[in-house]
């Protein structure tokens, strides 16, 4: 009979001031501090992002830059390298979204050798 009767009215908890409060209770202050807690988070992520977009792109420009200046060896063997690690990668199983991260460097320079080629070739036609 005693187990009916503590089902029916709900359990009191001592919280960290004190006060006595239901388990609903409870679970509201905690989902407040928890809603509080992410909306600094964001707040902080949201501040640094411009911040980080300006040194993405720069990083981004530097290795244009880069591979518009290297030679074409340099080019050659860096595609090679990324294209083998790339490889290696789905060989041993590795997340499909990380080969083709992988890949992202080998697919700049290969671009960058094929339009050298392109614009060589342009040049050493005859004129008719």
């Amino acid at each position: 009979m005693a187990n009916a009767k503590s089902a029916d009215r709900p359990t009191d908890t001592t919280t960290t001031n004190g006060s006595r409060s239901t388990p609903a209770e409870s679970a509201r202050e905690v989902a407040g501090d928890v809603a509080t807690s992410v909306r600094g988070a964001a707040e902080t992520v949201a501040s640094h992002l411009p911040e980080a977009a300006a040194t993405t792109r720069a990083a981004v420009d530097e290795a244009a830059r880069r591979i518009e200046t290297g030679s074409d060896e340099m080019l050659t063997a860096g595609a090679t390298f990324s294209l083998g690690l790339a490889i290696g990668m789905l060989v041993g199983g590795t997340n499909r979204l990380l080969v083709a991260v992988a890949l992202i460097p080998a697919a700049a320079m290969g671009m960058t050798l094929l339009d050298r080629n392109s614009r060589g070739r342009a040049s050493r036609r005859p004129l008719p």
